[in-house]
Formats: structure tokens, C-alpha cells, sequence
């Protein structure tokens, strides 16, 4: 989940990146995160509608 090498390749041996280029990564990699919370959010927000819309149905057919 977590692409360390992608975001710190320049302490692998690899050759020197700018701090530029770092700072891009970075914010590359921070959106890439943002992405997959947003993603799990949508996934939780989706099953607790679904419990509340159950729950409902059963107030419903007890009353």
C-alpha cells in the first residue's frame, strides 16, 4: 500500500534527485492515499446506508 521506494528512491543507492522531483513524488504518493482513503470511505459510507436503510425496513414491518 505503501510505495516507499517510489517516494525515497534516492536513499536506495540510487542516483541523486532533485528537490524538485522529490517534492513531486511526494505529492504524487500523498494523492495516491488520498485516493484510496476516499475510496475506503465511500465503501464504509455505502455499509452503514445499507444497515440504516435495514433497520428502517424492520421498524417498518414491526409496527
Amino acid at each position: 500500500m505503501f510505495p516507499f521506494k517510489f517516494w525515497y528512491s534516492s536513499y536506495c543507492g540510487e542516483e541523486p534527485v532533485s528537490r524538485k522531483t522529490r517534492l513531486q513524488r511526494k505529492l504524487r504518493f500523498l494523492k495516491t492515499m488520498r485516493d484510496d482513503l476516499e475510496t475506503k470511505l465511500a465503501g464504509l459510507n455505502a455499509a452503514i446506508s445499507n444497515v440504516e436503510q435495514q433497520l428502517s425496513q424492520e421498524d417498518v414491518t414491526q409496527a
